[in-house]
């Protein structure tokens, strides 16, 4: 860990039992699927991108926590490319709202040794979102601490599809070339995926009491634990991030086997 386990979690509610947290087990990789944004703002009666900005305070809650904790990778779920589909009005507010929180949240990052990367076609983002997290990767890239992966116009099922042309593209390549063609395997579609580079998520937390995956790292998660809560993004802090930690280290993990 970066701190002392209680400078990170220095009032811990009574309902958590912070005993048996073994700093030995904290999961390498944490995805998040921030769900609930706009129930928060419905039942406050705001507009939705008034609950995506409340949001802001969580994320940047979780990256500290879970940093500080020794996670290795936090992957957020912040667009997929289904979201697309949504209100006009709130897909360029959540665009404006991704530029601006990344070029005031980078300079921290960067002093927390935080390094900054996406998952997805950000091809398709405004220009200014573009630049945004390019700017965040080329000032972050060479940090070794936590990697913060975040997810935007992301789709899993475009991402295996893609994943898999590539595949069959370098076999007719081999099969024109005159040499062997090379086996489809599970290790070669996961070559192409975006998350080729980092390892799978040991745990994935959704929010807003939500069961579905949402399209979300589907061939990354066969092997991951689960931990859903009733508690909206907004409202989901670092104690509520701990019940998830301690939770994931009550399991068994056996990976098919007993």
């Amino acid at each position: 860990m970066n701190k002392e386990f209680s400078e990170i979690f220095p009032d811990i509610p009574a309902d958590i039992d912070a005993s048996g947290f073994d700093e030995a087990r904290v999961p390498q990789h944490v995805a998040v699927i921030m769900d609930g944004n706009g129930r928060w703002a419905k039942k406050r009666m705001l507009n939705r991108l008034n609950g995506h900005k409340a949001g802001i305070e969580a994320v940047r809650e979780t990256i500290r926590c879970a940093s500080d904790i020794g996670v290795r990778y936090l992957t957020i779920y912040s667009f997929s490319t289904e979201n697309w589909k949504r209100p006009q009005d709130e897909v360029v507010g959540l665009m404006n709202l991704f530029a601006k929180t990344m070029l005031a949240e980078v300079d921290g990052l960067d002093e927390e040794n935080v390094r900054v990367m996406t998952i997805g076609d950000t091809t398709a983002l405004p220009e200014d979102t573009q630049r945004a997290f390019a700017a965040a990767w080329g000032q972050t890239k060479d940090n070794t601490g936590m990697t913060l992966v975040v997810a935007v116009n992301y789709g899993s099922r475009a991402e295996i599809t893609s994943a898999v042309q590539s595949v069959v593209n370098e076999a007719l390549a081999q099969q024109e070339a005159g040499l062997e063609v090379a086996a489809v395997t599970p290790e070669a579609i996961a070559s192409h995926l975006h998350t080729a580079s980092i390892p799978d998520p040991d745990l994935v937390i959704r929010t807003s009491g939500e069961m579905r995956l949402s399209n979300f790292l589907l061939w990354q998660i066969a092997y991951s634990e689960f931990y859903c809560t009733p508690v909206l993004w907004p409202d989901f802090n670092r104690y509520d991030f701990l019940r998830a930690i301690l939770n994931f280290q009550g399991r068994a993990r056996r990976y098919g086997g007993v």
